[in-house]
């Protein structure tokens, strides 16, 4: 994912869906390693719920 999108998608995970810092900051960690997707990184240690992550994905097709 490009810089500006990722630094997009992190203002809406912030903003939109009022995920905490340290909760964006412990995915943002975990997905570069590994270069897994972030919103899949965020469901899989429990940070986002399912609904959420729908939404996640709606909006980075609109994006």
């Amino acid at each position: 994912m490009e810089a500006k999108k990722r630094s997009n998608l992190i203002q809406f995970l912030r903003e939109e869906l009022a995920l905490p810092t340290s909760a964006i900051d412990l995915a943002v960690k975990h997905s570069q390693p590994e270069l897994a997707p972030l919103p899949m990184v965020l469901w899989q240690y429990g940070l986002i719920t399912l609904n959420q992550l729908d939404q996640i994905f709606d909006w980075l097709e609109k994006a």
